[in-house]
C-alpha cells in the first residue's frame, strides 16, 4: 500500500507541477486588479501537500501514528484548497485569465490522484501499524 500511495502521489504532484508551470507560462504570477486564484491560494495548495508528504514520510519512517493522522490532516487541507481552486476555474468565463487555458485532462488526472493519494494516506494513518 505504501508504494500504490507513492506512485498516486507523484502522479497527482507531477501533474500539479505541469498545471502549475502552465499557468505561469500563460501569465498567472502577474498582478491583476481582478483574479480567480488568488496568489497566497495557488503557493499554499502545493505547500501544504508537499508539508504532508513530510509527515507522512517520517510517519513511515517511524511508525508514528500522530504523524500519519497530521500527513492525512495536512492532505485534507491541500484538497480543499485544491476544491476551491478546481470550482473557480468551472466558473471561469469573465476572467480570462492564465487559468482558462489549462488542459482539462491535466486538470482531471491532477484532481483524482489528488483524491486518491488523500485515500489511501488516510487508510494508512487508519491501519494499526503506519507500515
Amino acid at each position: 500500500m505504501v508504494l500504490v500511495t507513492a506512485g498516486t502521489w507523484t502522479i497527482a504532484a507531477l501533474a500539479g507541477a505541469y498545471l502549475l508551470r502552465r499557468w505561469l507560462a500563460g501569465g498567472g504570477g502577474r498582478r491583476a486588479k481582478v483574479t480567480r486564484f488568488p496568489l497566497a491560494l495557488i503557493l499554499s495548495h502545493p505547500a501544504l501537500a508537499v508539508s504532508a508528504l513530510a509527515c507522512w514520510a517520517a510517519a513511515l519512517a517511524t511508525g508514528s501514528q500522530a504523524l500519519a493522522w497530521l500527513a492525512t490532516a495536512g492532505l485534507a487541507a491541500a484538497a480543499l484548497l485544491g476544491f476551491v481552486m478546481f470550482t473557480r476555474w468551472l466558473g471561469g468565463g469573465r476572467h480570462g485569465d492564465a487559468a482558462s487555458g489549462l488542459p482539462v485532462l491535466a486538470v482531471t488526472l491532477h484532481g483524482l490522484a489528488g483524491v486518491a493519494a488523500f485515500a489511501l494516506v488516510f487508510l494508512t494513518a487508519s491501519a494499526a501499524r503506519v507500515f
